[in-house]
């Protein structure tokens, strides 16, 4: 048990990046970095037990439910002949019919759905069951995928005028929406969406042939000859409507990621009745394609333990601390790239409430300096949205699943380059203003 603060902490996050990168597979390498985070953190039998209780009641096993709630309508949607219904008139018609064009399609789309709802995982939790049958069809892979989903969709949390980040930003910073979006949520976006993109299409020449969609991705994307029959266009009709319909009314609402459990529900069950499915079929396919995913579920329920291990050894506030010398002895440009680095690297925890913490921890230097609020948005958007691209988070693990992807190195690789892009632009942003 580690006694006080110490960077030893990371340790468990350094194993499990590790063993990630071997032959262990995800459940694996998180059950060894929760055993050795509570090791570390002086756990007893029953309170890793209580931590693990925990977990089942996190965001992020919530968002575990979302994935299998989506895998399930994914199930319904292929039963019912919609997924091939969708996709041929999305590569047949529309001529989406190469991995670069699906990979553009799919970022765009994850985009304007993650700026709408305000939610990176209901907002693609929703999109994947429909998109997978779809890029599966042109031969994107899942890694590909997983890496468009995290990092082309994260950019819309920077864009839409009601997303938790931004409303936590001008709340901070007092200045307007177009000012945020200006100085930091466009340029932010544009650079992640750029290095994605280009990421993506060499993540996909490196993993076709080797990580391909299975043949039930693929069972219902078979186009001969292919007639769809007055169910399945009726269904189809009814599941676009409902889905349309049902993202709406969440925009209006401001439902966010719980509203995305609604409309994964109705539109199962309508879509079903639609194409004449009875209620127990329904949820029979819901069942069935929820059960593929069940690993991630147990994933997500101990990966907040060991998230929460790691902070209590303290090893988080050890790194803040070992950079705190540095931030009060630099200049303005300094202060900026010190303390975007603490936020990246140093404070754990949700988006918005690392908003929070580095605002208030810098607070006092960012007033002696005189640091502009415009700049300062910027260093609050990075610091507190660049940690789940640096580190292998939930947001990271999440995207990963809802792609039904197990490569955390595509992941890292398109993390850590975001990160690094990045923050280079708050450093070259903070010489130009001072």
């Amino acid at each position: 048990m580690l006694s006080h603060p110490s960077l030893w902490g990371l340790l468990p996050l350094v194993v499990y990046v590790v063993l990630s990168f071997t032959r262990f597979n995800q459940l694996s390498c998180v059950s060894i970095a929760v055993f050795l985070g509570a090791i570390l953190s002086g756990q007893t039998l029953m309170s890793t037990a209580k931590a693990i209780q925990a977990g089942l009641g996190s965001f992020l096993t919530f968002v575990g439910l979302i994935i299998l709630l989506g895998a399930g309508l994914g199930e319904v949607l292929n039963r019912t002949g919609v997924v091939r219904n969708i996709v041929y008139f999305v590569t047949k018609k529309l001529g989406v019919n190469t991995p670069k064009r699906a990979i553009f399609v799919t970022m765009t789309t994850s985009v304007l759905l993650v700026s709408l709802l305000g939610t990176l995982a209901g907002a693609n939790a929703i999109l994947a069951p429909i998109i997978i049958p779809i890029v599966a069809a042109v031969g994107i892979t899942p890694s590909t995928l997983a890496v468009v989903f995290h990092g082309a969709g994260a950019t819309g949390l920077f864009l839409g005028p009601f997303t938790p980040p931004v409303v936590a930003l001008m709340g901070f910073t007092g200045i307007t929406y177009p000012q945020i979006l200006l100085n930091a949520g466009l340029p932010v976006s544009i650079i992640m969406w750029v290095i994605t993109f280009f990421v993506a299409l060499k993540i996909q020449k490196r993993t076709t042939g080797k990580s391909m969609y299975t043949a039930e991705d693929l069972e219902s994307l078979r186009m001969e000859e292919w007639k769809p029959d007055s169910n399945v266009n009726r269904a189809t009709i009814v599941f676009l409507s409902a889905m349309a319909a049902l993202v709406i009314y969440g925009i209006k609402i401001k439902g966010g990621s719980s509203f995305a459990v609604a409309v994964m529900l109705i539109t199962s069950i309508v879509t079903g009745f639609a194409a004449k499915l009875s209620i127990n079929e329904i949820f029979d396919s819901i069942s069935k394609g929820a059960s593929r995913l069940v690993w991630l579920f147990f994933l997500f329920v101990l990966f907040n333990p060991f998230i929460q291990f790691v902070s209590d050894t303290g090893a988080f506030t050890a790194l803040a601390n070992a950079m705190q010398p540095l931030i009060e002895k630099s200049g303005p440009v300094g202060f900026v790239t010190l303390s975007t680095l603490v936020g990246v690297f140093g404070i754990p925890g949700a988006a918005v409430a690392q908003v929070k913490v580095i605002h208030e921890m810098f607070l006092p230097l960012l007033q002696q300096l005189g640091i502009p609020m415009t700049i300062w948005a910027l260093v609050l958007l990075v610091g507190s949205q660049m940690t789940f691209f640096a580190f292998p988070g939930g947001d990271m693990v999440a995207e990963m699943g809802l792609a039904r992807s197990n490569d955390l190195k595509a992941m890292i690789i398109n993390g850590l380059i975001i990160t690094f892009a990045v923050t280079v632009y708050v450093v070259v942003r903070a010489f130009l203003a001072f």
